[in-house]
């Protein structure tokens, strides 16, 4: 099915969409967000084939959420993929899906729960904005969003 360009939409929400719409997209945000910068890692953790994780990431740095930066390999040149601004300002979105899940979804027994660090602290936060623990206002240089495994797995 192809979809329509809203980037011109007057609605933000229709225009937002544009641009984080695309449900991979949204699952290679939260991975970013989380440190993973190099193309084999994002494959790893989505289990995603190459050209779908490709185009994702082109559209990403294009959007001007990921900055697309060479590094040496072992044997040659690759690329990693970098948050800018932009994707971290994101963050406040990625955790309000999770807590609406949390909320109004069955979580499966052997769950991930997604939760924001105050770096200065190393506290956990409720919000990605202010520090719920100590007050202080949080950027995206002052939090850092974490994931551990809950519950436990069936047998």
């Amino acid at each position: 099915m192809l979809r329509q360009d809203w980037s011109k939409h007057p609605c933000p929400i229709a225009r937002s969409l544009d641009v984080v719409g695309d449900p991979w997209v949204m699952l290679v945000l939260r991975e970013a967000l989380l440190g993973t910068t190099k193309f084999e890692q994002f494959r790893e953790v989505l289990q995603v084939a190459d050209n779908v994780l490709a185009r994702r990431l082109a559209q990403m740095v294009e959007a001007g959420l990921l900055l697309r930066r060479p590094y040496r390999g072992k044997q040659r040149m690759q690329h990693e993929y970098v948050i800018t601004d932009a994707a971290a300002d994101f963050l406040p979105v990625l955790d309000a899906l999770a807590k609406w899940s949390e909320k109004h979804t069955q979580a499966p027994a052997r769950h991930l729960e997604m939760s924001i660090l105050h770096r200065s602290g190393d506290h956990p936060s409720s919000s990605p904005t202010v520090c719920s623990t100590c007050g202080e206002p949080l950027t995206s240089a002052d939090r850092v969003y974490q994931r551990r495994w809950a519950g436990t797995s069936a047998r």
